[in-house]
């Protein structure tokens, strides 16, 4: 959802750290990528490693 809300054309996260550190959009956006970059990299290891989601499950015996 994080990757959603800190991209275009949505991008209401940016909207608001706009507005707080009183930056223009460019600049927040330029500051969030590698933040984002992060996020997909996370995203593409818990849809494509199943050992990392299934872990805690099969810990419990499920």
């Amino acid at each position: 959802m994080e990757i959603g809300l800190a991209t275009p054309p949505v991008g209401l996260n940016l909207y608001v750290g706009s507005a707080i550190s009183r930056l223009g959009l460019t600049d927040v956006s330029k500051s969030v990528v590698p933040w984002l970059l992060t996020a997909i990299v996370f995203l593409m290891m818990i849809t494509y490693i199943p050992e990392i989601t299934l872990f805690l499950p099969r810990l419990l015996g499920m």
